[in-house]
């Protein structure tokens, strides 16, 4: 497919209104993770080096159309002056007389920040028409349009899709390489091929996990998902989280996973527990089969850890999406550090290794595991396992070549 390029687009004089993924953890009115920010900078100063003013618009958290002070755009002000050593502007709405008016005295090398887009409620509305109508709000305040937001890529939003209608319009720079790197596992990946996914919700892993059982070479689960397979195979879960309406599918998933040729789905076979998630808890250990009454699966166990590290030792090929444990507190983080440790050892063998997802990059910031050992990380989580299955993201079609 053929998207125009941020390096085709003549840039000087005009106001340009960038769709950035900025969402980013907060906390105490404190940006606690920029590395979502830092992957859109080349993007943002080459734009500014060409000689136009920006108009940055972003999203943050889902405060579904009201004004949630927790979710103001306001704390990324100070980061993106640190980064860019010029002043940003702020403007305390995306939409209204005060905002054109801000965005229509911007002069070239000048950089405004509008506040959080969905504070209101047309940019992610169900109905065409409200979302038509605030992109042609947004796309009233500059001259052209770049879109460098891949973590929002897989929304039909107004400021994803409406917009690009109304606008000459380019994929950013962070944008370009995403799709390049993506395409390439797509396209023709290095077998053997690993999937290593985790996360809390089953219905938006299970198409990535059906998608590799055809594609891929190993599954290898963590976290909650695990934790619905585990209760499948007819193992106690004691009070771990689970999804229990989909249990059965976790067992058609298995079988699958048993015919010929087809990946292997693998589902730890022993789990670090504890009675209280708390970083002083007393935890075990154990086998599936001793798990039981108020015990919770917190991490994957040291036996489980050399199965999957094996496992990656030998990929050609590895995606990684989401902690395997609650990574959040050290006392069950260590699964995934040695399993992040794994992925870059078989990256400096000479696999190709992408990792995406938001807890993803949040546990290599919190535990400082640098993030240049991997072949590509992707600022998506949902949007880079759409991509590499397949879906189509509609942003990236509203970015079409015509």
């Amino acid at each position: 497919m053929q998207y125009p390029l941020l390096n085709e687009a003549k840039l000087n004089g005009k106001r340009v209104l960038l769709r950035a993924g900025f969402d980013v953890p907060v906390e105490n009115g404190v940006v606690t993770d920029t590395s979502r920010i830092e992957a859109i900078v080349p993007t943002i100063k080459k734009i500014l080096k060409e000689g136009a003013s920006l108009i940055i618009m972003a999203h943050q958290g889902r405060p579904k159309g009201e004004r949630v002070p927790a979710m103001s755009q306001k704390p990324l002000v100070p980061v993106l002056e640190k980064l860019l050593k010029v002043t940003v502007q702020f403007a305390d709405s995306c939409r209204g007389p005060n905002t054109q008016k801000m965005a229509g005295a911007l002069k070239s090398g000048d950089v405004l920040l509008l506040e959080n887009l969905r504070y209101e409620k047309a940019e992610n509305s169900k109905d065409p028409a409200q979302r038509g109508t605030f992109g042609k709000e947004l796309a009233a305040l500059a001259d052209l349009y770049v879109n460098d937001a891949f973590t929002n890529c897989h929304r039909d939003h107004a400021s994803m899709t409406s917009v690009p209608k109304l606008l000459p319009s380019f994929m950013g720079l962070q944008l370009e390489q995403e799709v390049t790197h993506l395409s390439k596992v797509v396209d023709d990946p290095r077998h053997p091929f690993a999937l290593i996914v985790s996360g809390a919700k089953m219905e938006t892993k299970v198409p990535v996990i059906e998608y590799f059982l055809s594609k891929g070479d190993d599954v290898l689960l963590g976290g909650c998902i695990a934790n619905t397979f585990i209760a499948a195979r007819g193992f106690e879960v004691g009070a771990s989280k689970y999804e229990e309406a989909q249990v059965e599918q976790a067992q058609d998933i298995m079988l699958e996973g048993e015919k010929v040729d087809l990946a292997d789905v693998h589902v730890p076979r022993d789990v670090v527990v504890a009675t209280r998630a708390t970083e002083d808890a007393e935890k075990l250990d154990l086998p599936l089969e001793n798990v039981m009454g108020d015990m919770m699966i917190l991490d994957i166990g040291k036996v489980t850890i050399e199965r999957y590290r094996k496992i990656i030792e030998k990929s050609g090929t590895i995606i990684w999406n989401g902690p395997l444990g609650l990574y959040e507190m050290n006392r069950f983080s260590h699964g995934t550090k040695r399993i992040a440790e794994a992925v870059r050892d078989a990256t400096a063998k000479g696999a190709v290794s992408i990792i995406g997802g938001g807890d993803t990059l949040d546990f290599h910031t919190k535990y400082r595991y640098p993030m240049d050992v991997y072949t590509f990380v992707s600022t998506g989580g949902g949007a880079m396992l759409d991509f590499i299955t397949g879906k189509e993201l509609p942003a990236l079609k509203a970015l079409e070549k015509k």
